[in-house]
């Protein structure tokens, strides 16, 4: 009798990707130990991206592209059209794939066991960044979950996200019911762990890299490493986007009546300097927790929350 193999629809979001695509899209092909179909939604690209994935579609049963939708103009809502319009029926397990990557050939297979060992519904994990000069890095992701952390971060970069069956359909219903607001929602990884976690699904963040993540100057968010991000998450913050954003997903996943999150949801200067001191509860690595507090004070002693 033949071993059936895990099912996994791999959704990937392509923007003018021809330099990094093949690699990645080989990488995930050649995956060990499960039956998977790559769903591709192209943002119209001046690169020859279409032309190059449509040619390489018809050659691989694999890998399917969706039609055309019009200009998107970020990953986040294209990856939200993929979750709304590939149908998830026959399949086990959805993964999101970003186009520049390179995959571990065990990633996926390794996603779905330790999901099965750990009894959970999601899986992420840490990645091993890596420069053009050669350079890399790995970004540990995998410190110990809190109460209130997805409501300021997401479960490391959403390439590495494995989401089960029944949470795949219950996030499309949201998907579905909320599409006009969700084009707000910048960050789709964020988003997606923040329904999880605050629709009592259980998320497993894996220790050990996956993928190598590629760094380019195209990188929407990229790697937090060094001073460089931090001075520019720093920017995104003082300009009010980061808040907004936190207020958005926490309407948007329901926690708005919930009593924390009403007690700082107006983000005015009192509350924000209140929510500083619950820091230990919003965010999950040690320097992240500090830099939690002191940026709710900056925020409010600015004013700029949007």
């Amino acid at each position: 009798m033949s071993l059936q193999l895990p099912k996994i629809a791999v959704l990937l979001a392509a923007y003018n990707g021809m330099r990094w695509i093949e690699e990645q899209i080989s990488s995930i092909l050649t995956q060990s130990g499960v039956d998977l179909t790559i769903f591709v939604s192209i943002d119209p690209s001046s690169d020859g991206t279409e032309v190059w994935c449509k040619s390489y579609a018809a050659k691989h049963p694999k890998v399917v592209i969706l039609p055309d939708a019009g200009k998107f103009g970020g990953a986040s809502r294209n990856f939200f059209r993929l979750i709304r319009d590939v149908d998830f029926d026959d399949y086990e397990f959805i993964a999101f794939a970003d186009q520049d990557d390179i995959w571990q050939s065990d990633k996926l297979l390794r996603a779905v066991d330790e999901m099965k060992r750990q009894h959970v519904d999601a899986y992420s994990s840490s990645v091993t960044a890596f420069w053009p000069n050669g350079c890399t890095l790995l970004l540990d992701k995998a410190q110990p979950q809190t109460r209130w952390d997805y409501l300021f971060e997401a479960a490391g970069p959403g390439c590495t996200y494995v989401l089960s069956h029944s949470l795949a359909k219950t996030l499309r219903a949201s998907v579905l019911s909320n599409w006009l607001a969700l084009q707000d929602v910048s960050l789709h990884d964020w988003y997606c762990y923040a329904f999880a976690r605050s629709h009592a699904f259980r998320w497993y963040i894996d220790p050990r890299p996956s993928m190598s993540y590629r760094q380019h100057e195209n990188n929407q968010v990229g790697a937090n490493a060094g001073l460089k991000p931090l001075i520019s998450r720093y920017k995104t913050i003082h300009e009010g986007w980061w808040f907004s954003q936190v207020r958005l997903i926490a309407k948007l996943t329901g926690q708005g009546n919930d009593p924390f999150v009403r007690s700082w949801l107006s983000l005015r200067p009192g509350q924000l300097i209140k929510l500083s001191f619950s820091a230990s509860h919003c965010r999950r690595r040690l320097r992240d927790k500090v830099f939690f507090f002191f940026i709710c004070w900056a925020t409010a002693l600015a004013g700029k929350t949007r």
